[in-house]
């Protein structure tokens, strides 16, 4: 384990002559509220090391040398998001094995099928929602962490090379660079609809408010002692909860503290005497637009899509999602921010 600065310091000069390097992040949302960075996984020269950013080290000399790097990843999403939160990571060029699957064809593309359909492994089960943030981290973990990376750099091999056969690879750096550019958008959710969970759109008006004032006191309590939302009260029991009271009966939760059972029963009744004008509102359905012809082209672009799937041996989606469509239907301007050049080509955009 890489834990201080002089260990960072014995590593760098290892990594410059390197092109690629197999990279994986743990974090330990599912332990806390504020969710941290607590593992970064390299594989390079066939060792697989653990870096650990909770120790008294400066990371930042490591990420200016993988921003120069190509970086293999299985879905890169999560982890540059979570490193680029942690630390300035301007990277230029990625290799996520989630999309040269996908440009490949398999329709299995976790880690475990991937390395299974490749190298005949099963990769052992187990720590995935373990608290990563525990330390020392048992021998368990670490295993379990330095085989997220450890087949990477031969998997991107072999995949890199059947899309070079089926003359793809051009197509798999461009979906990649798109992927890369879209971790630098934010996805943050507007403030006001952050409390409309999952089942929330049917409830009657006066449970939506009381959903609302729930869900901002769990907040409040998550924050105040840095642990996830749900380990204060589930999704459900708040749903549950906001139709009780809206019904006027009161519902119990014995594993709630004193004090926090009178804090949820204070925001129930201040979201009950609020008066009906300030009551959330029903999100509105955005508007489709129907241009001219719309329903023709979108057939048009479908078919196109579908044939081109087909012939290719590719998920219709992975080409052009219904979404997508629709909106080139619409607005046929808008292909050059949905799709990258490969996926207008064979739609004939």
């Amino acid at each position: 384990m890489i834990a201080s600065d002089s260990q960072l310091t014995e590593l760098l000069p290892r990594l410059c002559h390197l092109r690629r390097i197999a990279v994986d992040t743990e974090a330990d949302s599912l332990h806390c509220y504020f969710e941290k960075l607590c593992l970064i996984q390299l594989t390079f020269d066939g060792e697989d090391l653990l870096v650990d950013p909770l120790a008294d080290i400066d990371l930042q000399p490591l990420c200016d040398v993988l921003a120069e790097k190509e970086m293999v990843l299985q879905g890169m999403d999560f982890d540059l998001r979570l490193l680029r939160r942690s630390y300035d990571l301007p990277l230029r060029e990625v290799f996520d094995t989630v999309i040269a699957a996908r440009m490949l064809g398999l329709r299995e593309f976790s880690y475990a099928a991937l390395v299974e359909t490749y190298f005949d492994v099963k990769l052992a089960k187990g720590s995935q929602k373990a608290n990563w943030a525990r330390r020392p981290l048992p021998r368990t973990m670490e295993a379990y962490a330095k085989n997220d990376t450890h087949y990477l750099l031969p998997l991107a091999q072999r995949m890199e090379e059947q899309m070079q056969a089926l003359g793809r690879i051009e197509w798999f750096r461009q979906s990649c660079q798109r992927a890369l550019e879209q971790t630098f958008v934010a996805r943050e959710r507007e403030p006001d609809s952050r409390w409309r969970i999952t089942g929330s759109g049917s409830l009657p008006p006066r449970a939506h408010v009381v959903l609302r004032g729930l869900w901002h006191w769990r907040d409040r309590e998550a924050r105040a002692a840095d642990r996830p939302a749900f380990h204060i009260l589930q999704n459900s029991a708040l749903l549950e909860a906001a139709i009780q009271f809206a019904e006027g009966a009161i519902p119990d939760y014995p594993h709630l503290s004193e004090r926090r059972r009178a804090g949820f029963l204070a925001a129930a009744h201040a979201a009950l005497e609020l008066p009906e004008s300030q009551w959330p509102q029903k999100l509105p359905r955005p508007p489709r637009t129907r241009t001219p012809g719309f329903e023709r082209k979108l057939e048009a672009l479908r078919q196109r899509r579908d044939q081109h799937a087909k012939e290719l041996a590719l998920d219709p989606a992975f080409i052009a999602s219904r979404n997508a469509l629709e909106q080139i239907a619409a607005d046929p301007s808008r292909s050059e921010t949905l799709l990258v050049p490969w996926q207008r080509e064979l739609l004939g955009l």
